[in-house]
C-alpha cells in the first residue's frame, strides 16, 4: 500500500507542478512585472520532458535489468553450488546466535542466515553488484517463511532497512569517479563515508528494532556490535596514518580481490565434495532469469515515476525550498548545492551519480560541494529501488512501514553525511 501510495504520488505531484510552472509561463508578463521571476522556454515544454522522462527512463529500466540478468544468472548459478555443498548450512550456524536476535521469525540454521550474512558482506565491500543477486535470493528465503505471501513479513522488513541502510566499508564507485575527474585525493572521503553510512545502518536498525519491540540490549548483538564497531575504528585508526596513495591502492584492489577468493573458495568446495560444479551451476543460473522478469515490471514502474517527478521541476522546487529554510539559520548553506544528490539517493542510484557528477563538473571535483555530494552519494542505498526489486522479486504488495524505516535510516545518512563534511572539509 506504502508503495502505491507514493508511486501515484510521483505523478500527481508531478502534474501540478507542471500546471502551475506552465500557467505561469502563459501570465508570464504580470509575473515578471510584479515579482522580477524570469522563465524560460523549458518551462512552456514541461509537459513534452515529462512525456520523453517515461520513454527514457523505460529504457533506463531495460539498460539495468539486460547486465542485472546476466550477474543474476552468474552469482545464483554459484550460490546453488555454495548451497549443495553446505557452505550456506554452515554461515547460517555461524551467525544465527547474532542474527537471530535481529530476525527472531528466522529458525537457527535456515538458508536464509547464510544468504543475509553474504549480502551483507558484499554490501559492506561495495560490491553492488554481487550483492543484489545474494540479496534477492534471501528474500525468498524468508519469503518461504511469510505466512503472508503478500504481505512485508518482520524480518524482510528488517533485512530491506538493513540494506538499504548501505552500510559500506569501502565506496570503491564514489571513489572510481573521483579519480576518473583528476581528484587530488580521491580516497580522501573513505573515512567519512565509512562513519556517515555507519550512522544510518545503526539508525536503521534501531529504529526497525523499536517498530518490531525488538531487545537490542542483549549479549550476542552487543558483543557483536561491539565487536564490529572495534573493527571499524581500528581500519579507521590504520587509514589515518597511512599514505593517500597506500589507501587508493587498498580501495582499488581490495574489494575485487576479497570478491573473486569467494568464487574461487565455492568453485573448489564444490570439486572437493566431488560435485558436478558446472551442471550444479547451471542449475541454479537458470533460476537468474525467472527472478529478472519478475522484476521487469516493478522496476519500470518505480523509475518512470521518479524520471516524471524529476523532469516536472518538483525536485528542483523541493531543493530551492530547502536553501532558503536554512538560510533563515546558518550563512553557510553550500551543502545545499549538493543536497539534491542525497535527496535523489533513494529515489535512484543513477540518477544520484549523475547529480554528484554534475556537481563535480560545476564546482570541481575538490570542491567543499563535490565532496559533499560523494559523501551523500555513498552514505546511503536506493531506498525505493531496494524495495521495488527486492519485493517485486517475491510478489510483496503490502511493504507495511519499510519505506517509512528505510528513510529514516537515509535521513540519518544524509545528516551525518552533511556534518561529516563539515568536520573533515569545511
Amino acid at each position: 500500500m506504502v508503495l502505491n501510495y507514493i508511486w501515484i504520488g510521483f505523478f500527481l505531484v508531478a502534474f501540478l507542478v507542471a500546471i502551475i510552472r506552465l500557467l505561469a509561463y502563459m501570465s508570464r508578463d504580470f509575473w515578471f512585472d510584479s515579482f522580477g521571476w524570469v522563465f524560460t522556454s523549458e518551462d512552456l515544454n514541461v509537459f513534452q520532458d515529462m512525456v520523453q522522462a517515461t520513454f527514457d527512463m523505460s529504457k533506463t529500466a531495460m539498460t539495468i535489468l539486460i547486465p542485472l540478468a546476466g550477474v543474476m544468472t552468474f552469482w545464483l548459478g554459484l550460490l546453488k553450488i555454495a548451497e549443495k555443498a553446505g557452505l550456506i548450512e554452515k554461515i547460517s550456524l555461524k551467525v544465527s546466535p547474532v542474527l537471530s536476535k535481529l530476525f527472531p521469525e528466522v529458525p537457527k540454521g535456515h538458508p536464509a542466515m547464510g544468504n543475509m550474512m553474504m549480502n551483507f558482506s558484499a554490501n559492506l565491500l561495495g560490491l553492488g553488484n554481487a550483492a543484489t543477486p545474494l540479496g534477492l535470493k534471501a528474500m525468498e528465503d524468508l519469503q518461504e517463511l511469510n505466512p503472508k505471501k503478500d504481505t512485508a513479513s518482520n524480518a524482510q522488513i528488517m533485512f530491506l532497512v538493513l540494506n538499504t541502510s548501505g552500510l559500506t566499508m569501502i565506496p570503491l564507485s564514489v571513489i572510481a569517479t573521483r579519480m576518473i575527474y583528476n581528484s587530488a585525493s580521491p580516497a580522501e572521503v573513505f573515512i567519512p563515508i565509512l562513519l556517515a553510512t555507519m550512522c544510518s545502518t545503526f539508525v536503521g536498525m534501531f529504529a526497525t528494532s523499536i517498530a518490531q519491540k525488538i531487545n537490542l540490549f542483549q549479549k550476542n548483538l552487543l558483543l557483536f556490535l561491539g565487536g564490529l564497531s572495534v573493527v571499524i575504528a581500528m581500519i579507521i585508526t590504520g587509514v589515518s596514518f597511512a599514505s593517500k596513495g597506500v589507501i587508493e591502492q587498498v580501495s582499488a584492489v581490495s574489494g575485487n580481490l576479497i570478491l573473486f577468493s569467494i568464487i574461487c573458495f565455492i568453485l573448489f568446495l564444490g570439486w572437493k565434495r566431488k560435485m558436478d560444479v558446472y551442471s550444479t551451476f547451471i542449475e541454479g543460473a537458470k533460476e537468474g532469469f525467472q527472478v529478472i522478469i519478475r522484476i521487469i515490471p516493478y522496476l519500470v514502474a518505480m523509475l518512470v515515476g521518479i524520471g516524471v517527478f524529476r523532469a516536472s521541476g518538483a525536485l528542483d522546487f523541493i531543493t530551492d525550498g530547502l536553501a532558503n529554510f536554512f538560510q533563515l539559520f546558518s550563512s553557510d548553506v553550500r551543502f545545499t548545492d549538493a543536497l539534491p544528490v542525497g535527496i535523489m539517493r533513494p529515489f535512484s542510484g543513477g540518477g544520484a551519480e549523475a547529480m554528484m557528477i554534475d556537481t563535480m563538473k560545476t564546482f570541481g571535483v575538490d570542491s567543499f560541494e563535490a565532496k559533499t555530494a560523494s559523501l551523500l552519494q555513498g552514505s546511503t542505498e536506493t531506498t525505493f529501488y531496494v524495495l521495488a526489486v527486492y519485493f517485486g522479486s517475491v510478489g510483496i504488495k503490502n511493504t507495511r512501514n519499510a519505506a517509512l524505516l528505510g528513510l529514516i535510516a537515509d535521513l540519518a545518512g544524509v545528516i551525518a553525511a552533511i556534518s561529516m563534511a563539515y568536520i573533515f572539509f569545511a
